[in-house]
């Protein structure tokens, strides 16, 4: 008798990336240039204690070692709950009694910037980088669901970000120095099926409070909106935004390599964007390069929205002798002698 559908379901899913990571390693340099004796990789799965991430830990546990893959795991400590460094220690226990190897906890410091939930999602990946480099890992992998993309799909939304926020999360992402870092296999799978397959293998799950607090924007779209959504439209609206999810991501895709290719014909001899050479562009792909230029010369990416895009975009489109705009990370944009300059203030 075989394992219970929703067990079978988050297996396959790490068996693919599994798979995929296999076969990155095998071909990432020539035979001859390989060490004689190379390690296999490591992968670490990062784990709240949450239903998504130990359904994630437990089926890495039974799959890495039949591929020949370590397995490993990391919990962070936000430190924001009363009791948050004995939870991520029963965290570490659950990993090591998956035998998962190496496991640790580590703790980080959440500022304030950006709102409280941005700040504790920078201070985790920044944790997550930091055990990746440690460990040398290959891969650290995310217990992110269907339910989470159509989440941030709203998100995307209701912040007007453009086309990009819209295609949510992507199935890999990078980190300082690893451009595909991030393995999200849960994606095509719903917030359920992680959990039933948690029950039925008797796996312990914490569920965090901050996911109910509806002082948090996503807790109060996953408790109120979706279901008012669902209610108004029908069931399938979860993945329906996951569906635009990546058909977003296909047209974003398209659209940032056309804004790369055209980023050297609109400067001039001394690197200097020309307004007459950026006015000639299609919208969409001149403020992806307006974009890539404020970030170039130090606006954060998180911070920088849509409206100053379009603020920096009347320089060209609408110019009428307007002052410079201020952007965040302290970056001003002015339009001077037909040029655009981007910089810091």
């Amino acid at each position: 008798m075989g394992p219970h559908p929703a067990v079978a379901a988050i297996r396959l899913a790490v068996r693919r990336v599994l798979h995929d990571l296999l076969n990155e390693h095998q071909t990432s340099a020539e035979p001859s240039a390989r060490p004689p004796h190379q390690p296999p990789p490591l992968v670490l799965v990062a784990c709240s204690g949450g239903a998504d991430s130990m359904a994630l830990a437990s089926a890495l546990a039974f799959e890495a070692p039949k591929l020949g893959i370590r397995a490993g795991g990391v919990t962070v400590d936000h430190g924001l709950q009363a009791g948050s460094d004995l939870r991520a220690e029963e965290v570490v226990l659950r990993l090591r009694e998956l035998g998962l190897d190496p496991v640790e906890s580590t703790a980080v410091s959440v500022g304030r910037e950006g709102g409280p939930e941005a700040a504790a999602r920078d201070a985790r990946y920044a944790a997550l980088d930091a055990a990746a480099e440690r460990h040398g890992a290959a891969a650290v992998l995310l217990g992110h669901t269907r339910d989470d993309q159509a989440e941030t799909v709203l998100l995307g939304l209701a912040r007007g970000s453009g086309i990009r926020s819209l295609s949510g999360m992507a199935a890999v992402t990078g980190g300082p120095g690893a451009a595909r870092r991030y393995r999200r296999p849960f994606l095509e799978l719903d917030r359920q099926t992680a959990r039933k397959a948690c029950m039925v293998q008797s796996l312990p799950v914490w569920d965090d409070p901050h996911n109910a607090d509806p002082a948090y924007t996503r807790s109060r779209l996953r408790h109120e909106g979706l279901p008012a959504l669902e209610k108004a439209l029908g069931k399938g609206v979860v993945e329906a935004l996951a569906r635009t999810a990546q058909l977003s991501r296909d047209d974003a895709d398209a659209l940032d390599t056309w804004a790369r290719q055209a980023e050297a014909s609109v400067r001039d001899a001394a690197g200097l964007l020309e307004c007459a050479k950026l006015y000639a562009l299609p919208p969409a792909v001149r403020r992806r390069i307006l974009r890539q230029a404020a970030i170039e010369a130090g606006a954060p990416a998180g911070s920088l929205f849509a409206r100053h895009i379009e603020e920096i975009d009347r320089l060209i489109t609408g110019w009428r002798g307007q002052g410079a705009i201020n952007l965040p990370g302290k970056v001003v944009a002015q339009r001077q002698g037909g040029r655009l300059v981007i910089r810091q203030g």
